[in-house]
């Protein structure tokens, strides 16, 4: 099975990052985290955001934007940026309402990310799709996620967070299986019916199957933590997920 290397989603860690981007990223550095994924750029420039990646000795695996920054002249940039950050998986985390709101809406909306995938093939980038939990709820007849990713070209990408998953009533494993080689990137976050602080391995996710479809067909080339609540400070909840990863065996 695939050995796969482990990101934080920088989102968990926002308000440090937000009062010391550099001191936030070279903790996480110092953790043993191998990767981080931006969701926000702090008001910092690309160039200045992959120094300091490099600087501690991490790769950038991804980034969560907007779905507007992918669409007509805006992808230009967006792509230029992400060059520079030397990234290539450009994730959307969420869609207006509108976007969503019918299974007609999720057929169009399936579209839209088949001709922005087409266009970021060129560069070598992908896009992709980040659950919450509506999308694991009947909508018209069928579950959205299956609407959505059954109606779009294999090139994007099926960012499942395990912890959204299990909030919509649904469970990663059977999703994983029926869409192999398309989850480059898996959000590892824990799910917890008692305790809605849990983390990784403090709840209810079957992570040793989770682990064995992602590192077999799944085709993961990342495991990404993302944790947003917290018992502790968030950089002590993030460094005991990756602790718990860790004696885990990954």
């Amino acid at each position: 099975m695939a050995r796969i290397p482990i990101a934080l989603q920088l989102y968990s860690i926002r308000e440090d990052c937000a009062r010391d981007l550099e001191g936030s990223i070279r903790a996480v550095a110092e953790m043993g985290y191998a990767g981080v994924e931006f969701a926000g750029y702090y008001e910092r420039g690309a160039d200045e955001l992959k120094g300091l990646c490099n600087a501690h000795g991490l790769a950038v695996v991804g980034t969560h934007i907007g779905i507007d920054t992918l669409l007509g002249d805006a992808l230009e940039a967006t792509v230029a940026f992400n060059k520079t950050l030397d990234n290539r998986y450009l994730i959307v985390p969420g869609l207006a309402e509108e976007r969503r709101a019918s299974r007609a809406a999720w057929l169009e909306t399936a579209g839209l990310f088949d001709e922005i995938a087409a266009r970021l093939e060129p560069h070598d980038m992908r896009t992709g799709y980040h659950n919450h939990h509506v999308e694991f709820q009947a909508l018209e007849g069928e579950l959205p996620w299956d609407t959505f990713f059954g109606n779009t070209r294999a090139e994007v990408v099926m960012q499942l967070d395990t912890g959204n998953m299990y909030h919509g009533g649904a469970e990663p494993v059977g999703f994983l299986q029926k869409y192999p080689g398309r989850a480059q990137l898996v959000h590892l976050k824990e799910h917890s019916s008692t305790d809605d602080k849990a983390l990784i391995g403090e709840g209810e996710v079957e992570w040793e199957r989770v682990f064995e479809i992602c590192e077999t067909s799944g085709g993961t080339e990342w495991y990404i933590v993302e944790q947003e609540s917290y018992a502790f400070s968030p950089l002590d909840c993030v460094e005991r997920c990756l602790n718990n990863l860790q004696q885990m065996g990954k």
